[in-house]
């Protein structure tokens, strides 16, 4: 076989393929560079999206930082009481800035709204956003306005003629901002029961509509496809939960007297709810009388049929959830005995029966 006719080397398809590597070099480039930037601008919408404050929407809430609490556990417990998205950009956060050290114990007020530079200038300072001392406020389940008015005054928050001019006040009530709807009339039944922290001389809209956000965020928010689903009225949903509050005395007969009362509003009955008449008289009293029971106001259950107008109390957390989920029974009667338990009857006679056995123990 001549020269001129060998067969082509290897190292000819070896400088092809080298140019072709070469060729498709920068697109193998370009291709890896897109997917690390792709990355990179993914991972800093996540760090912006963790960083950023956890809501839109002013919740005053109040977080508690026992002594010693380590930035663990304060992290944690922002996050617990959702003021914060994570508690791990919030550690993040202060080892950026360098901020870790030096964050006092204390009773705060937060909001989800605030950016992590505010809650951790608070926490460094240890006072609130409000910038001065702060009066610990406990409203118990059951209060009614006026004594949580008398409350607000001997702390020197507002003055009573103040909260109840807001509280009762149609256009006053109209003009507050909350994202639930609101009675037309009064606020009683709406304020709800729980610890708080206000300064002296607080505006009377700043005190209420803290409680009412603290309603929404503790009751309202978390129940609300339950209430749809059962298609309840807030309203009447509140008015029953006031009367459970004011009647129950342990925790096991909420959702039974709640059961009652449904039970006797299927089936047309007077309510006859001893706390109504009491509401309709304006003050308390260890037992009704039957002159108490004459008393005319849309509030007596044991004149007028059906729910009264409004409640007649702020109910807590617990009423208002057996309100919603009542016991499914067949009772339609209860009377109270003296170690506050409740005796459940079906008939005329065995609720007479029970009020016998209560009038034993009272005079055995």
């Amino acid at each position: 076989m001549s020269e001129g006719n060998s067969p082509p080397t290897q190292t000819e398809p070896s400088s092809l393929m080298r140019l072709e590597m070469q060729r498709q070099l920068p697109r193998k480039r370009g291709i890896v560079v897109g997917s690390v930037l792709f990355l990179l601008l993914l991972l800093v919408w996540r760090a912006f999206v963790l960083f950023a404050p956890a809501s839109h929407q002013h919740i005053p809430t109040k977080v508690e930082i026992p002594s010693g609490a380590g930035v663990g556990e304060i992290a944690e417990r922002l996050q617990e009481e959702r003021v914060i998205r994570s508690k791990y950009a919030f550690l993040l956060y202060l080892k950026w800035c360098g901020e870790g050290k030096d964050l006092k114990a204390g009773d705060y007020t937060f909001s989800p709204d605030m950016p992590l530079s505010r809650i951790v200038k608070a926490l460094k300072s240890g006072i609130s956003e409000e910038g001065e001392a702060r009066a610990r406020i406990t409203i118990p389940e059951g209060y009614t306005l006026n004594q949580i008015a008398d409350m607000l005054v001997s702390r020197q928050v507002l003055s009573q003629s103040q909260f109840l001019a807001v509280a009762t006040d149609p256009n006053a009530i109209q003009a507050l901002h909350v994202a639930f709807p609101l009675p037309k009339q009064t606020l009683e039944g709406y304020l709800f029961p729980d610890t708080y922290f206000f300064g002296h001389n607080v505006p009377p809209e700043k005190v209420i509509e803290t409680m009412l956000m603290n309603f929404f965020a503790k009751f309202y928010r978390p129940y609300q496809q339950e209430i749809a689903k059962r298609n309840l009225d807030l309203h009447m949903l509140v008015t029953v939960a006031s009367m459970i509050e004011r009647e129950a005395k342990i925790p096991s007969d909420r959702a039974k007297i709640a059961g009652v009362i449904y039970n006797r509003l299927e089936k047309k009955m007077r309510l006859e709810v001893d706390a109504t008449v009491l509401y309709a008289l304006g003050r308390h009293k260890s037992h009704v009388t039957f002159a108490d029971l004459k008393v005319k106001s849309p509030y007596n259950t044991y004149r007028v049929a059906g729910l009264p107008p409004g409640p007649i109390a702020n109910p807590g957390l617990a009423s208002l959830v057996a309100a919603l989920l009542p016991e499914n029974h067949d009772y339609l009667y209860y009377v109270a005995l003296p170690n506050g338990s409740h005796l459940f009857s079906r008939t005329k006679t065995e609720h007479e029966a029970a009020i016998r056995q209560r009038k034993h123990e009272l005079n055995p």
